[in-house]
């Protein structure tokens, strides 16, 4: 009796060990999946290379980004790769999908119906019951390995279709039969990551015979083939199984090769216990969500959080064999050297909240990212921006890697070379592209010079500061000076009349301006979501305002404003509280700047309603795309009660904790406790190493702010009248004029006249330091000519206005600085006022096409002259020879030679053209046509 009494409680203790640990159990991956969220619900590993999940989306739609949206109700198979929230689409290699009958190869055909009633997900696990056939499917995953179960529920011939052809453009793929049950596959593919390879080794527990293919290599192909090749391929495999057979398969990826593949496989599922397997993974995940232990009686709050810390932890995703090979950004093969190895790094997002989350609970795995970071400096000439399967996509802006290496360098983070790191960031930030030329040489980005100038300027600053501190932690006195005067860039883009940060173009501010405007001159945002935006300096950002009862003033007013945008419409633009837009990233540090003016009580307040209100135990219950993790990442921290307002300065800015204990349990084994009652001065210093101390927390080189050089247009008819300007009244200005005889700088005291064509420059002085030099350009038309367009162009695209398409200023390739004037859904139609008859022996019009943007050159153009402007006649017509699906960016001119022709008038009329096609992602929108400029001779 007493042993048995003993086994019992023996066996309860453990019972109640494993509740107590089991944080698995609150996860919900269903959450995100609906709405704008793009998560998936599949089987992954903490920071896994496989994510095996349904694909519900096809199409290459907004939301169906992941592979799967919750409002869909058909399934097209079961892929091994997926992105978590991203608001690009990619991924989805290695696609199957058991089907029953004679089987057949196109989607339409071998997809079925599903009901969520039917459908389980917890972490590493997914399943759900397939209609067609009723075939129940199980899914769960090691780091590099995926495990499917199917059972089929009835007797027949069962397949098993493998379809390359999946989501994204295949470039090539090859399929190797090694024997009746295993199977080596490359794909390489194009999509966001423009030349992805997916090695992959697939296993069936039980024979199969090929029964079906749909390949377009060199010769027809026959089942009994034992390689296919193409840019097409897609095969079935079958069996005839009985009532409740089961079939599994294994499938291992590697970035490297057919080997790496097949030494995945072996050491990480060697045997075909699938639910071994799956108490595996939730071992794996049990393990990391343990870091933080919450205490609450709200069921759901806890399924948020822990779902929140899951979302943080499905990426990074590890990028090497389980030997250390990779596939480096130079496209060779590298082997790590006491790191490992990562890839899917959405810098622009993570680099806010997720970034500085793993540097309190995964310091191991930061100091990975940054050798990862290092690396591809090293095999790919700069550090990454949007790094995805060894491609650089250039995606959002800025060089935010330098914020993760700035951040683990302030905190103590040991684990990567320091010197390395500086090296890198100090190459990316002079390199001369994405604007940084203009941005080193002016001080700030304009329009002229590259779209989302105000966002980029913005954003560099950060990432300068951030190399400053790299700078000063390695006693680099000169290239501190430097980037810290870069850092405050910000000001030449700081409007303190308007109290905005505003575009600027030729010199001056871009007119009209709104505030709420949603245009090319800001990444996914307006100028109330980057107004704010200046973590490096805050002091002298609310210095800027007017002080802290005026930038307290400006805070309220951007939370109380009326929510509509104008503009572009942006999705991203979310979770709206006034223009506070939770739903996208560049608001997410904004709720914690009312602790820089000591009202820590409005944080508070701003904090717990965004908790409370946009995040959710549903699958809409995310405000906005899951990003890889920074949306959820901001719940994780300021529910503790912190977030990191400047990563890279190693003190967390500070709220009251929303949960009623929180256990932080850090990697050197000690356990951090938080309670409603934690004060914000034990908050600041969480985890952070006491031998850290925080340095230069503010910019000690001031820098003057460029003047404001403003005139009415860019070109003019008789004579142009300039401004400048400055924004402080103590500045002594001074300008040249390249059309006087005296081309020396010197004092500004009036406007200045200028009568023929001219460069303008100028520079601000004070107490001896000097601004940068802004220059505008001006250009004197050489007649008097006048247009009149009867289409409406789209707001975004007016280049100006009309006359911007007869001002002698040719528009580039870089549609979106603003020199092209766009219409969207209609044909193109304007006339010229030459002002008398005249010759008229050439006329030429300039259009653009980026046919990923929607914008393709128009079907045909067709000129007319008249005399009266009532009676026209057509003089020619120009076809259009470009192909809609070249997808770079070209510029053609529609150009017609007249003979013995004269003319008041020309009319161009430019046709739309229309609906865009089943091929293109957008099909079924509007196409643009876009414009500028138009010559007559």
């Amino acid at each position: 009796m007493r042993k048995i009494l003993f086994c019992f409680l023996l066996l309860q203790t453990a019972t109640l060990f494993s509740q107590k640990n089991n944080y698995a159990q609150f996860v919900n991956p269903f959450i995100g999946t609906g709405g704008h969220g793009h998560t998936f619900p599949g089987a992954t590993v903490p920071f896994g290379m496989v994510q095996l999940s349904p694909d519900t989306r096809i199409d290459g739609s907004w939301d169906g980004c992941s592979g799967y949206h919750y409002s869909d109700s058909v399934i097209y198979g079961f892929s091994h790769t997926h992105l978590n929230g991203t608001g690009v689409s990619d991924f989805g290699d290695i696609m199957l999908m058991p089907t029953m009958g004679e089987p057949k190869l196109n989607s339409d055909q071998y997809s079925s119906p599903f009901s969520h009633k039917n459908e389980k997900a917890s972490a590493g696990y997914y399943a759900v019951k397939l209609d067609n056939h009723n075939i129940d499917v199980r899914l769960t995953a090691t780091t590099r390995v995926g495990l499917q179960e199917y059972t089929f529920n009835q007797s027949g011939k069962a397949n098993i279709i493998l379809d390359l052809n999946h989501r994204d453009k295949l470039l090539m793929g090859d399929v190797r039969i090694i024997d009746n049950q295993t199977i080596e596959i490359l794909r390489r593919s194009e999509a966001w990551a423009r030349d992805q390879y997916v090695y992959a080794r697939m296993v069936f527990s039980v024979p199969m015979q090929i029964t079906n293919v749909r390949n377009n290599g060199f010769a027809p192909p026959k089942n009994t083939d034992t390689f296919f090749a193409g840019s097409q391929l897609a095969i079935s495999f079958s069996k005839e199984v009985k009532k409740g057979e089961k079939i599994l398969v294994k499938v291992a990826l590697s970035p490297t090769g057919y080997e790496g593949a097949k030494k995945n496989l072996l050491a990480e599922m060697p045997d075909w216990n699938f639910d071994a397997v799956k108490k595996q993974a939730e071992t794996l995940w049990n393990k990391e969500l343990s870091k933080i232990e919450i205490t609450t009686s709200d069921k759901d709050k806890k399924t948020i959080f822990y779902t929140a810390l899951y979302h943080t932890m499905m990426q990074p995703n590890i990028a090497m064999d389980v030997d250390g090979l990779y596939r480096g950004r130079d496209n060779e093969l590298h082997k790590t050297e006491g790191f490992e190895y990562y890839t899917v790094f959405s810098l622009w997002d993570t680099f806010r909240g997720a970034h500085p989350l793993y540097t309190l609970i995964d310091k191991k795995r930061t100091a990975d990212y940054c050798n990862t970071f290092i690396k591809q400096y090293e095999q790919g000439g700069r550090l990454p921006v949007w790094e995805l399967a060894s491609n650089e996509t250039d995606c959002m802006i800025g060089y935010h890697s330098v914020s993760v290496l700035a951040d683990a360098m302030a905190k103590g983070i040991k684990g990567f070379d320091y010197e390395k790191a500086f090296q890198a960031a100090k190459h990316s930030a002079m390199l001369d592209h994405l604007g940084l030329e203009a941005y080193k040489k002016n001080g700030f980005i304009s329009i002229d010079d590259e779209h989302e100038s105000v966002s980029k300027t913005l954003e560099y600053a950060y990432d300068d500061w951030c190399i400053a501190q790299m700078a000063m932690l390695l006693n680099k006195v000169d290239d501190y000076h430097y980037f810290i005067r870069r850092s405050q860039n910000w000001k030449n883009i700081f409007d303190n009349q308007t109290g905005f940060m505003r575009p600027k173009k030729n010199g001056g501010w871009d007119k009209p301006f709104d505030p709420r405007e949603v245009n090319n001159n800001f990444t996914e945002g307006n100028s109330w979501q980057y107004s704010f935006f200046v973590p490096q300096d805050i002091p002298g950002m609310i210095e800027a305002y007017g002080g802290k009862d005026a930038f307290e003033k400006k805070l309220d007013a951007m939370f109380v404003a009326p929510s509509e945008t104008t503009g572009r419409e942006q999705v991203d633009i979310t979770g709206l509280i006034g223009q506070y837009a939770h739903g996208n990233e560049p608001s997410h540090h904004m709720a914690y700047l009312y602790n820089a003016i000591g009202k820590p009580e409005k944080t508070a307040e701003k904090v717990k309603y965004i908790l409370d209100t946009f995040y959710k135990n549903t699958p809409d219950g995310l405000i906005g795309n899951e990003d890889c993790g920074q949306m959820s990442a901001w719940y994780v921290l300021s529910s503790m009660g912190i977030y990191a307002v400047t990563p890279g300065l190693p003190v967390w800015s500070t709220t009251t904790p929303y949960f009623d204990k929180v256990l932080i349990h850090l990697e050197d084994g000690t356990t951090r406790t938080i309670t409603k009652k934690t004060t914000a001065d034990s908050l600041k210093n969480l985890g952070l190493n006491a031998d850290v101390v925080v340095v230069n927390t503010s910019a000690s080189d001031k820098i003057v702010p460029v003047p404001v050089i403003e005139a009415e247009s860019k070109a003019f008819k008789d004579k142009q009248t300039i401004t400048i300007r400055s924004g402080n009244k103590e500045d002594k200005l001074y300008y040249s004029d390249s059309s006087a005889s005296q081309k020396q700088f010197v004092p500004y005291t009036k406007p200045v006249t200028i009568g023929k064509s001219a460069v303008i420059r100028a520079y601000a002085e004070n107490n001896g330091k000097k601004s940068a030099t802004v220059e505008a350009s001006y250009f004197k038309k050489e007649n008097d000519w006048t247009v009149t367009i009867a289409s409406k162009n789209h707001p975004q695209y007016h280049a100006g206005g009309p006359d911007g398409l007869i001002d002698g200023i040719l528009g580039t390739e870089n549609w979106r600085k603003g020199d092209w004037q766009g219409y969207q859904g209609q044909n193109f139609e304007a006339v010229i006022d030459l002002k008398k008859v005249q010759s008229v022996s050439q006329i030429d019009a300039r259009f653009l096409q980026d046919s990923r943007a929607w914008i393709l050159m128009p079907v045909k153009v067709d000129y007319f002259l008249s005399d009266d402007n009532v009676n026209f006649k057509p003089v020619a017509t120009v076809t259009n020879t470009l192909d809609a699906k070249n997808t770079d960016v070209a510029i053609r001119s529609f150009k017609a030679a007249l003979k013995n022709s004269t003319a008041r008038y020309v009319k161009i009329v430019a046709y739309n053209y229309g609906k865009l096609p089943e091929w293109h992602q957008g099909a079924g929108g509007d196409a643009y046509i876009f414009i500028d400029e138009i010559q007559i001779k």
